[in-house]
């Protein structure tokens, strides 16, 4: 909302995001990221842009009850689904999914972004991650399963070091009681996630919910039958996957290869 409302009052005056970041000192993607909602206003932007663009005080008191989500705004509707959840369901297919990355890889990670965050952004982002992991330890505790590709822990974003203590991690998060981790090897010649990730949410209330991620951002999946194909292809991946014994053993093995 407060992006909006600079947006309006920009227009309003007649002035580019260029122009208003000249007098703030942001640059023009900067501002355009403000006015999308995809980050705060640093610095004297909000001051800046109530004196540049006429705006009699309106953007000083939107600014005064402007509160930044820890998360992307695609994001937040499902992180509010996942804090409830009794189980909770994961397919990853590029890399290991946040709600199980070390902080090293998950700065890696977020380092990765395109374009880059600033480094405040970054160390926001990576604090939100970790914070959302405490979900696997919340009372009452959750039954939590996850399907990874051999190859998110292969691919060594951020060096070999980081990803050692990655696998490290993965493996001490699989002892958890109400923790599930399977892999799926790339041998496998048929295979039921070819559609790409997807995340399956169930309630105390047994009230089902799918989640499926994208490069621009996230969707719910919650009506028959598409509801209803997802959790059949997670099951079937599960199936198709190693078992999670084996899948620690080759974990343990990548991990040792390093």
């Amino acid at each position: 909302m407060f992006g909006s409302l600079l947006r309006f009052f920009r227009e309003r005056a007649g002035m580019t995001q260029e122009g208003l970041g000249g007098y703030a000192g942001y640059s023009k993607s900067q501002v355009a990221m403000v006015e999308r909602g995809e980050r705060p206003p640093k610095g004297k932007l909000v001051e800046i842009a109530d004196e540049a663009l006429s705006a009699q005080g309106a953007l000083l008191a939107a600014g005064k009850k402007l509160k930044a989500s820890r998360f992307p705004t695609w994001f937040e509707d499902y992180a509010e689904l996942e804090a409830k959840a009794s189980f909770i369901n994961m397919y990853a297919n590029h890399v290991v999914p946040g709600m199980l990355q070390a902080e090293a890889y998950a700065r890696a990670i977020i380092n990765c972004h395109c374009p880059p965050f600033e480094d405040e952004e970054v160390e926001a982002h990576v604090t939100a991650r970790l914070e959302r992991q405490r979900i696997l330890q919340r009372k009452p505790t959750p039954l939590v399963g996850f399907v990874l590709e051999e190859h998110t822990l292969t691919r060594p974003v951020g060096g070999s070091t980081v990803l050692k203590e990655q696998l490290n991690h993965i493996l001490e998060v699989g002892q958890r009681r109400n923790v599930e981790i399977q892999v799926m090897p790339h041998n496998r010649e048929v295979h039921a996630g070819l559609n790409g990730p997807m995340i399956l949410l169930e309630s105390a209330e047994c009230h089902r919910l799918a989640y499926v991620e994208g490069p621009g951002g996230g969707y719910f999946v919650d009506q028959q039958p598409n509801l209803g194909n997802l959790f059949a292809q997670y099951g079937s991946l599960r199936a198709q996957a190693l078992s999670p014994e084996e899948s620690t053993k080759l974990i343990e093995r990548v991990a040792d290869a390093l």
